[in-house]
């Protein structure tokens, strides 16, 4: 082994080359390689050892690999779980919380009843005023039945005119039991309306304020329409129906107000059969009484084809000597001086018995004046829905023509009724106004579709047993009048030779023939079949 003297030491010349081979690379120094000293390792061993190490470092071990796995999974898991957990516990609370609104919706107190109280308390009458001045009608016990649940097993329809009280006897049973188990709302002939009005009666927001998407959970109203709504607030209501009825035996009132604003087309015959088929159900059950309150025949026309457990009240006007009693306590409450009987007597012979005038003819100074605007108004609103035209009539006014003069005809018709008839006032009753089958009044008219029309504007009405006659006694009135005018027979007969001749006319076909000698000719056929064929028969001799 050589020496190496460095700063006047002696090195061992292996050991100085393997010092500065750490620092300088071997290329660099001119030292000559030879065997490793004793308990010194290989510099070549060293190097292969440290590249086997930094390559086991980059290939990942196959337990290490599956151990990150299954952490990255359990990771997945749990937080699925813990999202699904969320949001199926969402899901059972919010349908607890639909429910339970529900049945809050049917504890005492009513929105149309605050609105009632509230309408008294303007008026500056407490409940027990309000109760001394009720009219009372006979139909009040049924309705009072129905409401506080001892009628049960049918559903009922209220079909009246507009006015005779139909509303007013349903919130005077509801405030007998304070709204309890009671709902109450106005239809409309829009669907979406009427499904808003039907979650405000139930406290149902038909899964509006449902946030379960945050869970990826898909919401129920998504493509859904205002009927599928509504069935499903039915589907919700049975389900309250059933708890209530397993715990007090008392089914649900469930009370549609103003039926007759529905449309009578597809959308308003789909919604009314839905609304009978719970009904019938229901009823069969003693879980949901269902009234309905209309105004027009068509409602209880159409529910009466699959009715089977369906109950009809008519409603009327009040009799005479209810109608003057009603009459003195409306006056009672705003003036202290009575009139003489006579003037009430007149009162109910010119408005009759119907609840709305004789209330606005209590409140004015002169009651007389009062029934003569009512009267006045009513010829009105006739006059201008079916007034007729005359021979002057353009022909394109032809169709509204043709619903007026049918109008004008079945009037006419009434008061010649009214005169043929042998009784027409009766000293308990009253005014008994004339009335025609429906069947009847269709062949008068000679057109089946315009009754209906005539009976949603309250010119003439249809009661349960489908007869026919004015909306009121005012409106006979104006029926008189108008057909007791001198020229109105005339004017009559001439408006309908207007509407035949120009049906005439449109059914008139002119055929112009040129170039034809004088003579007979025999014209067959028809253009669209096979054409028309000119025969000459004979011809004409000429003169001289």
């Amino acid at each position: 082994m050589g020496v190496i003297r460095l700063s006047g030491k002696p090195y061992v010349a292996g050991v100085i080359a393997g010092a500065v081979s750490t620092i300088i690379p071997r290329r660099h120094l001119n030292i000559a390689p030879g065997p490793p000293s004793p308990g010194q390792s290989d510099p070549k061993d060293e190097e292969s050892e440290s590249d086997f190490q930094e390559t086991s470092t980059r290939i990942p071990r196959p337990a290490g690999t599956l151990f990150k796995m299954f952490e990255s999974a359990a990771t997945t898991f749990a937080s699925l779980f813990v999202l699904g957990l969320a949001g199926y516990g969402y899901h059972r609370y919010y349908k607890y919380l639909v429910l339970q609104k529900m049945r809050n919706a049917f504890e005492p107190g009513d929105p149309m009843l605050e609105v009632s109280a509230l309408k008294r308390h303007h008026s500056g009458t407490s409940m027990e005023e309000d109760d001394f001045h009720w009219i009372w009608r006979p139909e009040q016990p049924k309705i009072d039945a129905i409401i506080d649940g001892s009628n049960k097993g049918h559903y009922h329809l209220l079909i009246g005119e507009k006015g005779t009280g139909k509303s007013s006897m349903l919130l005077k049973a509801m405030q007998r039991v304070a709204g309890e188990g009671v709902s109450m709302f106005e239809a409309h002939a829009n669907l979406e309306i009427f499904r808003i009005r039907l979650g405000k009666a139930l406290d149902y927001e038909f899964h509006e304020d449902y946030i379960g998407s945050l869970f990826s959970i898909k919401g129920p109203r998504e493509g859904n329409n205002a009927i599928l709504d509504i069935e499903r607030a039915f589907n919700k209501l049975e389900k309250v129906a059933l708890d209530r009825h397993k715990r007090i035996r008392r089914p649900l009132v469930l009370i549609i107000n103003g039926m007759h604003l529905l449309r009578d087309d597809d959308d308003g015959r789909d919604l009314l059969e839905l609304i009978q088929q719970r009904a019938e159900q229901w009823a069969a059950c003693d879980l949901v009484t269902l009234v309905l309150n209309s105004d027009d025949y068509w409602v209880y026309e159409r529910l009466k084809q699959y009715a089977t457990r369906m109950e009809v009240h008519p409603v009327l006007d009040l009799p005479k000597y209810q109608a003057i009693s009603a009459l003195k306590q409306y006056r009672s409450l705003h003036y202290e001086i009575q009139p003489p009987a006579s003037v009430f007597e007149e009162v109910y012979d010119r408005v009759g018995g119907r609840l709305t005038f004789l209330a606005r003819v209590a409140k004015a100074p002169d009651m007389l004046r009062a029934c003569e605007d009512i009267c006045h108004v009513e010829k009105t609103w006739f006059l201008n829905k079916c007034w007729i035209l005359g021979q002057e009539m353009d022909d394109d006014f032809m169709n509204e023509q043709k619903y007026a003069s049918a109008a004008m005809l079945l009037a006419k018709a009434l008061v010649d009724e009214e005169k043929e008839a042998t009784r027409s006032y009766h000293p308990e009753t009253g005014r008994l106004l004339p009335q025609i089958p429906l069947h009847k009044a269709r062949e008068i008219m000679t057109r089946a579709d315009f009754i209906k029309d005539y009976d949603h504007i309250n010119v003439f009405t249809i009661d349960a047993q489908s007869m026919v006659r004015a909306d009121s006694v005012p409106m006979q009135s104006a029926f008189r009048e108008i057909c007791n005018q001198e020229s109105f027979e005339k004017h009559l007969t001439a408006t309908l030779d207007r509407i035949s001749a120009i049906e005439s006319l449109g059914r008139t076909r002119e055929v112009v023939a040129k170039d034809l000698i004088a003579g007979k000719y025999n014209i067959t056929g028809r253009a669209d079949k096979g054409g028309i064929s000119v025969n000459l028969l004979s011809t004409e001799a000429k003169d001289g």
